[in-house]
């Protein structure tokens, strides 16, 4: 075997190996990416879940001050609404 020959075989050795390590540093991308998009899914989820229960609160306590309030005069959903 020739020394250009060695010499091919070793540079092409090195783009085999190169190419290897490239796939394996875009697999690690692609794995972080997915990583980093679950957690903002969870994150947005989590944002949502609590402006849920701070709506569902507020929509409360606004139904129990119109009962506490409500003198059995008008209709509910009217009170203070004196100029229709």
């Amino acid at each position: 075997m020739t020394w250009s020959r060695v010499l091919v075989l070793c540079c092409l050795w090195a783009v085999v190996l190169l190419a290897a390590e490239n796939r394996q540093k875009l697999r690690a991308d692609e794995l972080r990416r997915e990583h980093y998009e679950e957690q903002r899914n969870e994150f947005e989820n989590f944002v949502e879940e609590q402006s849920d229960e701070q709506e569902e609160r507020s929509r409360e306590a606004v139904e129990q001050w119109r009962q506490w309030h409500y003198d059995g005069l008008h209709p509910s959903y009217l009170y203070n609404r004196h100029h229709i």
